[in-house]
């Protein structure tokens, strides 16, 4: 199903879509005659008065022409309501054929300036994937389809043209013997990748979590299938650095950073940490991982990092070194995540699912409802501890639960990334930099007012940072 090609902007459509919900004599509001699909309000004509036209004139005109109720929205200017059973367009011939008549027309509807796809999530439903991705909505989430709609109104729908480097489990990119290209993913949505765990240009996705993190960044959306990606059209580069139990090594890490940013990545997402549960890598210990994020910098790659999910006050590298972007985790309530690291490091936040900080004053008090976790498309998820792999393991795709942490919270960093850089809001090639400012400066401040140790800069509004007015 094609994109739309334009729609109003926000800030007109939503004007002229708030009217009193008295405006019309008919019963049909305007909200509900615009989810209905309709171009204009039925049964209603607005008509404008020749200057000439006195009260009489007026009254022989409607009742002549069968509309009347009218309701005055400017000087000689009324809405009337079709009372003979005429068609819109018949009546509005009629009156431009009035001498009394200076112009004639429906009432048309404008929309609110947002995208929303047709991907069903698990309902069947057109629309349905707003049922499980609260993150990608306003609110709690990063507030997509207004970002998806700046992006269309640019001529520039989602992430198209951009590359963004998923170092992971790999993903799901290919149908090769055992393995499966993810149903919501097509051919074109990939770069050619490399697998440094086994050595080879496959780099199949052998535990699920590469796949799921691929598909916030760039999943297919307005497909009729699963759920949506955040910068659908960007083109996912798979780099293989996690084995099947999600565990990788700094040397297979380090290639493959340097690999990704000489093959044309803009944007490098790593979601893993160093840290075993007992203690965190030093940086001390990672001198050539640094090495590779320094270089990535110096070429003018994005790289996005998840803070860690130990809950512990500092992040763990990658995340904690300077030239990364570390995310911290939020959850369906808008509050820290109980597991998220936190520390002055931290840049952003963004969502992460789970467990709200009953200790964080934004959070919920303690007893309520626990978050949902987020949803994208994968296989499930086979930890470090769980049952052997099968070859059908690699070709059974859906939307499990329980993807939740920072693994989750930084693509959809690196996906607004993506959608900045191929906005050109703040020029065509933008320095690493400038993108984590843009994100930074556009955030929603969160916790303590301005930069602090739990939200960073804020929450994610992947909206504001490509609206051409901010």
């Amino acid at each position: 199903m094609p994109l739309p090609s334009r729609l109003l902007p926000t800030l007109l459509a939503a004007a002229l879509l708030a009217v009193p919900a008295t405006a019309s004599a008919s019963d049909v509001s305007a909200s509900a005659a615009a989810r209905q699909g309709a171009t204009h309000m039925p049964g209603e004509v607005v008509v404008r008065y020749a200057r000439e036209a006195g009260r009489s004139d007026r009254a022989a005109v409607q009742r002549q022409t069968g509309a009347g109720a009218p309701r005055v929205i400017a000087p000689r200017t009324r809405v009337l309501t079709i009372r003979d059973g005429g068609s819109v367009a018949d009546t509005v011939r009629e009156l431009r054929a009035r001498p009394e008549v200076a112009s004639a027309a429906p009432n048309p509807i404008a929309r609110i300036g947002a995208f929303f796809p047709s991907d069903p999530g698990n309902s069947g439903t057109p629309g349905g994937w707003q049922a499980l991705q609260w993150n990608f909505l306003a609110g709690a989430g990063v507030n997509a389809p207004d970002a998806w709609q700046h992006l269309i109104d640019a001529g520039r729908d989602g992430g198209r043209g951009v590359v963004v480097a998923v170092l992971d489990t790999g993903v799901a990119y290919a149908n090769r013997s055992r393995f499966r290209r993810s149903p919501d993913f097509r051919r074109s949505d990939f770069v050619a990748g490399y697998d440094f765990v086994d050595n080879d240009r496959r780099p199949n996705d052998e535990n699920g979590h590469g796949t799921h993190v691929a598909s916030t960044i760039g999943e297919t959306t307005h497909n009729d299938q699963g759920v949506t990606g955040l910068a659908y059209g960007a083109r996912i580069m798979p780099v293989r650095v996690l084995d099947d139990g999600g565990a990788g090594d700094s040397a297979d890490i380090t290639a493959g950073i340097r690999w990704a940013t000489r093959k044309g990545a803009d944007v490098i997402n790593l979601s893993f940490e160093f840290d075993d549960g007992y203690r965190q890598v030093t940086a001390r210990e990672i001198p050539d991982i640094l090495a590779a994020l320094r270089y990535a910098r110096r070429r003018g790659v994005v790289v996005v990092a998840a803070a860690g999910n130990q809950s512990r006050s500092r992040l763990a590298y990658p995340a904690r070194y300077r030239s990364v972007i570390g995310v911290g985790a939020t959850t369906e309530h808008a509050c820290k995540a109980d597991y998220s690291n936190t520390g002055h490091s931290i840049d952003i936040a963004a969502p992460g699912g789970g467990a709200d900080d009953t200790n964080d004053p934004a959070c919920p008090p303690a007893g309520g409802p626990q978050g949902r976790d987020i949803f994208q498309m994968t296989f499930p998820w086979a930890s470090a501890y769980g049952a052997p792999r099968t070859a059908s393991s690699y070709r059974r795709f859906g939307l499990p639960a329980g993807f939740v942490g920072t693994s989750m919270s930084a693509p959809h960093v690196s996906a607004a990334a993506a959608l900045v850089i191929a906005s050109r809001r703040i020029g065509r090639r933008p320095s690493p930099q400038e993108v984590e400012d843009r994100l930074e400066g556009t955030a929603i401040d969160a916790g303590k007012p301005g930069h602090d140790p739990v939200y960073g800069a804020g929450r994610l509004d992947a909206a504001a940072a490509v609206d051409p007015l901010r």
